[in-house]
């Protein structure tokens, strides 16, 4: 970490001999490429509002070192080679100041490599396969609780304090085939974690959260990435495998409904399923009550008392749930909730550093600890050499009576904290 600091630091120095006179510009100029379209438009189009939200409020308070903030957002269309080409366009082009990452892990991992080749900072919004954080590009932060590969331990974890004995000893993981549903699997089997790129290992989980637990993997299957439909035939397999835990891991909260719409229709039961994605309100309204007890991990939940801070005051969850009510007319979740984070973070970034040069960002966020840290509606953020926020658990959330509950971790939030809904209803 310290080294990472001085580099930055050196850089300022360098920037500072050559800049341009700052009066060039009367505007902070941040840009983003996000899925507007295609098969992550939902989440993207999401992450858009939470961004634009956080721009439109520091705007309204005076703005940023004396200038308002101009946000630039393009459509790559959930696609990999658009959204390289745009960000290379947001800097080159568009000669934005700052860049705000992207949706998804399959979209951040290449645009990572565009942003660190023009020494940018790299705030990320959601990109949580742990091959992006081993690649050693510096100046990248994750605005989440960890690393696809650890979310398993927060939820064998829980299954074990809340069941005791009567926790699931077989399980069965079916997934999308995409960076972050590899992530989680990868964690929970033991597996390596390979670089793409260079087909070296970056990481080994083993012996896996599940035999930790003492969970056997009793069945596996991977569907491809786009255009499957088969999900019947997969739910049969499921359960005949006889496993009493499923964990589905879908690249899209449409996936999730249609993979529990499959298990209520083969009429299979398990004790306890659990998705990746699932904390939409898109998901419930596609299910309603057979989303009775499907627990979902999360960063973000509605009742948990993050504070945070915005233009330099107090701004908590609740503060930015309200406001959120107040300007989109509906309820805010996780993936409205975590660009704005993003956005708070580096709008306290700009502040504590005095400039919008990335060097001097980096090395202001680098130097982020426990004790002082980044303050988001997602709760307080530091990070370590990679760029991951140490000591965070994922968030546990089941849906109880059509509603969202936050399950756990429990302790340091029993005020808020809901039972564990153990088993799970047979669907109806």
């Amino acid at each position: 970490m310290l080294e990472r600091i001085c580099k930055a630091m050196a850089a300022v120095g360098l920037a500072a001999i050559i800049a341009v006179p700052a009066a060039a510009q009367d505007t902070i100029k941040i840009g983003s490429s996000l899925p507007l379209t295609g098969g992550f438009s939902v989440t993207g189009t999401k992450h858009k509002e939470g961004f634009e939200m956080c721009i439109n409020m520091i705007n309204e308070r005076g703005g940023l070192l004396g200038k308002q903030v101009e946000l630039v957002v393009s459509d790559n269309r959930s696609d990999t080679e658009t959204a390289i080409s745009q960000y290379e366009r947001l800097i080159n082009v568009d000669n934005v100041d700052i860049t705000f990452g992207t949706f998804s892990s399959k979209l951040t991992f290449p645009v990572s490599s565009v942003l660190a080749k023009y020494n940018r900072i790299h705030p990320v919004p959601s990109g949580g396969a742990l091959r992006i954080w081993e690649q050693g590009h510096e100046g990248m932060f994750y605005f989440q609780q960890n690393a696809a590969e650890y979310a398993g331990r927060t939820l064998v974890g829980a299954l074990k304090e809340v069941a005791g004995d009567e926790a699931p000893k077989t399980a069965a993981i079916v997934h999308a085939d995409d960076f972050f549903a590899n992530g989680i699997r990868a964690g929970l089997m033991g597996e390596e974690v390979i670089d793409p790129g260079t087909g070296g290992v970056v990481a080994n989980m083993a012996p896996g959260f599940l035999a930790e637990a003492g969970i056997e993997a009793v069945y596996t299957e991977t569907w491809p990435e786009e255009g499957f439909s088969d999900w019947l035939n997969l739910a049969n397999s499921v359960k005949n495998s006889g496993a009493e835990l499923v964990v589905g891991l879908t690249a899209s909260a449409e996936e999730a409904v249609q993979l529990v719409r499959a298990f209520k229709t083969v009429q299979y039961n398990p004790k306890a399923i659990y998705l990746s994605q699932g904390t939409q309100v898109e998901f419930q309204e596609g299910l309603g009550p057979d989303s009775e007890g499907v627990l979902v991990h999360s960063s973000w939940d509605s009742v948990v008392p993050f504070d945070g801070l915005l233009s330099g005051e107090p701004y908590t969850n609740i503060d930015f749930q309200r406001d959120f009510e107040q300007v989109y007319g509906r309820k805010a979740d996780e993936d409205s909730a975590i660009p704005f984070a993003v956005c708070q973070g580096v709008e306290q970034a700009v502040r504590g550093a005095g400039t919008t040069d990335n060097a001097a960002l980096d090395a202001w966020l680098s130097a982020r600890t426990a004790e002082d840290p980044v303050k988001t509606v997602l709760g307080s953020f530091h990070w370590d050499q990679r760029g991951l926020p140490p000591d965070r658990p994922f968030l546990l959330v089941q849906w109880q009576n059509e509603e969202l509950k936050f399950v756990y971790p429990i302790e340091g939030f029993e005020d808020v904290v809901t039972p564990i809904l153990y088993p799970r209803p047979d669907f109806q």
